[in-house]
């Protein structure tokens, strides 16, 4: 008993130093995979990694800001229409066309939120869903420049631009297509890391305990002097940005955009529902279940078509009535685990 007891106590006591090494070593391999010159892994990755970065921040927004919305693919599609507009008409670098993105995506996020946040509940998710297809039907008026409804590309010219690509073709001694592969790898695994950390710290902060003081209650919260309307609309721009960056990402990878794939509410917004909702909402660690879960119905099933998307439903349904707080939720709440520990002790 006494020996359970201090493994226990050392467990606690070096319990974010074990985390922060095996995070590092998990960190280490993945930016070497490149290495093994196994493009199909690559980007089996870049799609991990991409739909976990827009998980989490949607998680932000639901889990601890308690703002349900179904229009996220908003801030996909403006941050990939900005990062084609900053490269065929202003002739940016493709990565500072990815920064655009975001910053796009958060400055737009301004108004939308004065509108939005008027609503409650359901009106809210609605009205989210609204913005995001006012957004696609302006988009799809600029025919000249963006193609119109139909969309554009972006041409070899352009994404063989892309800073660092030179070194990267030297090191790895590979093509342009396959360097461009690595360059995008990278970039997406360096924004989930980002995302991971700035979520993990912005929860860990006082603004991610008001967060959670209006989740709970933001009656009682506002009456301790929490700023509701500040604190979530500082998250509402906070996952624009974030997303927004992430869809400029997967815009370059794709090299093409069209209104309706960049601004499409299922592979943005349901997909990243069906991930959060899977793995366990409200949590760091439910996403990251739930992008692998995802991931591995999708190279097994999808060739199924319809039956693909009825066994996503069923599965989402299935996980809610048998564990509400999904699959990591489940398992922690058995095994008392956390990978990224939010709670204070005093």
């Amino acid at each position: 008993m006494a020996d359970g007891a201090s493994w226990r106590a050392l467990a606690e006591r070096y319990g974010i130093q074990i985390r922060l090494a095996a995070l590092a070593i998990v960190v280490i391999v993945l930016i070497l995979l490149p290495l093994l010159g196994n493009r199909a892994l690559m980007q089996d990755l870049f799609f991990v990694f991409t739909m976990l970065a827009l998980a989490q921040y949607w998680n932000l927004l639901a889990g601890y800001a308690g703002l349900v919305s179904v229009g996220q693919q908003a801030f996909v599609g403006l941050g990939a229409y900005a990062l084609f507009a900053a490269a065929l008409i202003l002739g940016w670098d493709p990565l500072l066309g990815i920064v655009a993105g975001g910053v796009v995506a958060a400055v737009l996020a301004l108004p939308t939120a004065l509108v939005v946040f008027r609503l409650r509940g359901a009106y809210f998710a609605i009205g989210t869903w609204v913005a995001a297809e006012v957004f696609r039907l302006v988009l799809a008026q600029f025919k000249t420049t963006l193609g119109g409804g139909t969309g554009t590309s972006l041409g070899p010219d352009i994404t063989n631009s892309m800073t660092g690509l030179p070194w990267i073709k030297e090191t790895f001694d590979v093509r342009t297509p396959e360097a461009r592969d690595i360059a995008v790898y990278w970039l997406a695994l360096l924004l989930l890391a980002g995302t991971l950390a700035l979520v993990y710290f912005l929860l860990r902060s006082r603004r991610g305990l008001a967060l959670a003081a209006i989740r709970d209650s933001e009656t009682a919260a506002v009456s301790l002097g929490v700023d509701s309307f500040r604190t979530r609309l500082t998250i509402y721009v906070i996952a624009a940005f974030g997303t927004g960056l992430v869809g400029a990402l997967i815009y370059l990878q794709k090299a093409r955009v069209s209104p309706d794939a960049a601004f499409s509410v299922l592979d943005w917004t349901a997909y990243v529902i069906f991930i959060v909702v899977i793995g366990g909402i409200g949590t760091i660690e439910g996403p990251i279940v739930g992008a692998i879960v995802l991931y591995f119905l999708q190279d097994y099933l999808a060739h199924f078509g319809t039956w693909y998307l009825i066994t996503l439903g069923a599965l989402a349904a299935a996980v809610m009535l048998v564990a509400p707080r999904g699959l990591w939720g489940y398992f922690a709440d058995r095994y008392d685990i956390q990978i990224f520990p939010l709670r204070r002790r005093l």
